[in-house]
């Protein structure tokens, strides 16, 4: 969506259109590594135990501490960004659109006034 000073309700409703794919996408992304974490977490700490680590602390000290840990987590932040600047884009589209419903209430008003 561009930033122009114009209110153009129809490219607002077309780009609500052409992103909820993509909106959809983003979350559905989002939840699934989410979820995923815990897994990722539990493999983890498998290897921990397997590396010698008896303690459930010290497996989950050292899966939390684990490259690939940390690599999924900036995978994860990318994703949320993503949804949150697909979701925020969407939510300025659909503020546009109701700035439009009152400026057109308004004028309806003012022309039944005059």
């Amino acid at each position: 969506m561009s930033d122009e000073g114009d209110l153009n309700i129809f490219r607002c409703l077309d780009f609500l259109r052409d992103n909820a794919a993509a909106m959809a996408q983003a979350k559905a992304n989002r939840v699934q590594l989410e979820e995923f974490r815990k897994s990722k977490k539990a493999i983890l700490m498998q290897k921990a135990e397997k590396a010698g680590h008896k303690s459930s602390a010290t497996q989950e000290r050292e899966a939390y501490a684990h490259p690939e840990y940390i690599e999924f987590l900036n995978g994860l932040a990318e994703a949320v960004e993503n949804e949150e600047r697909l979701r925020w884009l969407m939510r300025a589209a659909e503020v546009r659109i109701e700035c439009w419903r009152s400026l057109e209430s308004t004028r309806r008003i003012e022309s039944k006034n005059v």
